[in-house]
């Protein structure tokens, strides 16, 4: 377009005589009220992460805003937090455990299995019905027992949000009433426990949390159910993403640790359970699986028979919330450490994440396998990754529940179907 010109600027006005004295000074200008100030400086704040952090993501820029705290730099404890394999053990041994009154619930399986839900006991009498509700889902053998867990669960009750705990069948004491357990393949158990939950408190919006082999099951979740999917939103946290190349690090120098700790414990549950077993013929090997020595052979002798594959190799090739994450249609915030030794940072499919509109990355330096100690609550209290989850969570809800923000659950179901991309926050 022409630029039209309003004519010439006015000349300056002639310079004062010296006998009428130097000119005033101009006006001092005016004071920046104290709330413009704290304006600016969230605004600074808010202007990217800290270059400690590596975030990104498709939804980088719907989301970030909200987590302010990612302006500030990693703070990795000394000692503690330098070392990968001595932030993984020092968390696992040493963190505190929040002491919470649980109200357990089995759901029964439409296999005729079991897995067990565990409440905040009082909260049907003191959270309101239409309050958010978070599902949180345990790593490999963990349940509502483990640290992380419980820091989770009381920082999201503090907010407000009603909790439950997804306890896997054989994990934390859940009873196994048929010769299957659980795997990470398999998201049969986790879709009946969101209807279930849903269900049971139709006011609300639903959520979702996991950790480990629990973030890979919500992964393959979300990309399964895709548009569909009834959760409002979800965090995925060291998901080992790619089981092939989590395998191949398993089993490399010190991970030996690790792969030995983490048979014993499915030794464990699997011989409290074993007269279930017994008479399995076909490809099952219920010696090796019984005697396992490292993860590999447990599923090697019992996991992948049970769902359908050819060889542990199979199992893990199929299994992999990487090959998923590409459908996920509700908001996923995904938080990894560089130095995982048991998610390898080689694993995360960022091309895919970069891609998808619905997801956010953040990639902290330091923080070994559940450890994050770092913080204010660091060495002993919560995890870095806490506060971040629940700006996060809490950003999603505060949208949701936004007069004309969304659509109820049905017709959600139905504008989904027809945009494959519908993002709801």
């Amino acid at each position: 377009m022409p630029k039209f010109c309003f004519g010439s600027p006015p000349p300056p006005p002639p310079p004062l005589s010296s006998s009428r004295g130097p000119a005033p000074p101009p006006p001092p200008p005016p004071a920046a009220s104290p709330r413009r100030v704290s304006a600016v400086r969230a605004g600074a704040a808010m202007a990217g992460p800290h270059p400690s952090l590596e975030v990104l993501g498709g939804g980088r820029d719907l989301f970030l805003p909200a987590l302010t705290t990612l302006g500030r730099p990693y703070p990795a404890f000394p000692v503690v937090g330098w070392n990968r394999h001595v932030e993984t053990i020092f968390a696992s041994f040493f963190r505190s455990l929040p002491d919470v009154r649980l109200r357990r619930e089995c759901l029964r399986t439409r296999d005729g299995g079991a897995v067990a839900l565990d409440w905040v006991s009082g909260d049907d009498r003191s959270v309101p019905p239409d309050a958010p509700v978070l599902i949180l889902l345990p790593g490999l053998t963990g349940g509502s027992g483990d640290s992380y867990v419980r820091h989770m669960l009381v920082r999201a009750r503090s907010k407000g949000w009603r909790v439950v705990v997804f306890n896997s069948r054989g994990c934390g004491d859940s009873p196994v009433t048929t010769p299957q357990f659980y795997s990470a393949s398999f998201t049969g158990d986790l879709r009946q426990v969101v209807a279930h939950v849903g269900d049971r408190y139709p006011k609300a919006n639903v959520y979702a949390v996991g950790w480990s082999l629990g973030a890979n099951i919500l992964v393959r979740y979300l990309g399964e159910e895709s548009h569909t999917c009834p959760l409002s939103g979800a965090v995925s946290l060291c998901n080992p993403f790619n089981l092939v190349i989590a395998d191949e690090d398993f089993r490399k120098g010190f991970n030996n640790i690790y792969d030995k700790a983490l048979a014993r414990s499915l030794r464990q549950i699997f011989k409290k359970h074993l007269l279930l077993f017994e008479d399995m013929g076909g490809e099952y090997n219920i010696t090796l699986a019984a005697n396992a020595k490292t993860v590999k052979e447990f599923d090697e002798g019992l996991t992948r028979v049970s769902f359908g594959f050819k060889s542990a190799d199979e199992y893990y090739a199929n299994s992999s919330s990487s090959d998923t994450i590409k459908h996920v249609c509700k908001p996923l915030l995904c938080i990894q450490a560089a130095n995982d030794p048991i998610a390898p940072a080689r694993g995360i499919p960022l091309e895919d994440i970069k891609e998808n509109p619905n997801c956010l990355l953040i990639v902290t330096p330091k923080g070994g396998h559940l450890g994050w100690a770092a913080g204010a609550g660091a060495p002993l209290g919560a995890p870095w990754t806490d506060p971040v989850v629940m700006d996060f969570l809490d950003h999603l809800e505060r949208r949701v529940s936004q007069p004309g923000a969304s659509l109820s659950k049905d017709e959600d179901r139905k504008q989904d179907t027809e945009n494959l991309h519908c993002l709801e926050v």
